[in-house]
């Protein structure tokens, strides 16, 4: 397998995964990553709360849900993006699903919309985690703690 790149699937500030309010993330219990704090938290209610989340690579989509996302790429990495802490407790409130379980994805593809005005409003964490769950020897992170990403912008690298 040749090295994959994971991408930010969406806008903000990446943080160290030891750094989610969470132990099963910030103890990299499935697997190491990183996350992001998206960039809409600090806005007001209303349409800057709403964020497309991408596809951090090609790959297919092994299970979707509103607030999370696993995919199996090149190689059989697994990868899971994770909307915020505790949001499954939302219910599918304030995300649009626009794909679904089986789906063969593009690095890029918008896979959901995710209103974060919602999960801050029920008082609940919007760091979102980017992890590998399975596959691939060595986990790098490409960029520091406090860098701002747009979607897309290398977050990991993935050895065989």
């Amino acid at each position: 397998m040749a090295d994959l790149t994971l991408g930010a699937p969406l806008p903000g500030v990446v943080t160290a995964l030891a750094d989610v309010p969470d132990e099963v993330f910030a103890t990299a219990m499935i697997g190491p990553g990183v996350a992001v704090r998206p960039s809409a938290a600090d806005a007001p209610a209303g349409a800057a709360g709403r964020l497309d989340v991408v596809a951090p690579c090609a790959g297919t989509l092994v299970k979707v849900h509103p607030h999370a996302v696993a995919l199996e790429a090149a190689g059989g990495v697994g990868v899971l993006v994770h909307l915020g802490i505790d949001t499954v407790g939302l219910g599918g409130e304030g995300f649009e699903v626009l794909v679904a379980d089986g789906d063969a994805v593009v690095a890029g593809q918008t896979l959901l919309r995710w209103d974060t005005t919602v999960a801050l409003a029920a008082g609940l964490s919007v760091l979102s985690p980017l992890v590998v769950i399975q596959g691939g020897d060595e986990v790098f992170t490409l960029v520091e703690p406090g860098t701002v990403v747009a979607p897309g912008d290398p977050l990991l690298r993935v050895t065989a």
